[in-house]
């Protein structure tokens, strides 16, 4: 038993360094925002600067105003960390309820075109908690592996609860023996 576990940790430990350096090469560049009707394409650069810092682009800062949105809750919808351990969220995701739990999550973050949503989202997810067990929404968004991510701005906040219920879950003991590290 304690060898399958050793191996298992192996193969997962090569599995995300294989998917770190593959979408090294390929991680989105541009985010089109989206609130309602309105849709604004902004770099990662520009919308990271504006989560970490508060620097805000013009087009960034003209989209909001005109979707009425708050640029601080929208900060705070972008950066609040979730901690969840890695190794659970990939055996979560990888498992039959992970579809079920990524659906809900890919109608807030997804391709434009609406291609290889789960695939692309559990990716970004599992490279986002992978180095310090947390991540965040604007994490996910730079370590999605398109050039190109859609994020549906009325979303984010469900988003954000669906990733910390998840986080709860996993951190229940009935999670951790379900889903065993």
């Amino acid at each position: 038993m304690m060898q399958v576990q050793r191996l298992w940790r192996y193969f997962l430990a090569v599995s995300i360094s294989t998917i770190t350096l593959s979408s090294s090469a390929l991680a989105a560049e541009q985010v089109i925002l989206k609130y309602g009707v309105l849709r604004e394409s902004i770099s990662v650069g520009d919308l990271t600067a504006f989560a970490d810092k508060g620097e805000i682009s013009p087009a960034l800062q003209a989209h909001l105003r005109l979707s009425k949105q708050d640029p601080q809750a929208v900060r705070r919808s972008l950066t609040r960390p979730v901690t969840i351990n890695p190794i659970l969220l990939d055996r979560v995701l990888n498992s039959p309820i992970g579809s079920v739990l990524l659906d809900p999550l890919s109608q807030a973050i997804r391709t434009p075109k609406g291609g290889a949503d789960r695939k692309a989202l559990r990716s970004a997810l599992i490279l986002s908690a992978s180095g310090d067990s947390k991540l965040s929404i604007l994490e996910v968004v730079q370590k999605y592996p398109t050039q190109e991510v859609m994020l549906d701005g009325d979303r984010l906040v469900d988003a954000y609860k669906r990733l910390s219920e998840l986080a709860d879950r996993l951190q229940n003991p009935l999670g951790k023996i379900f889903f065993k590290q």
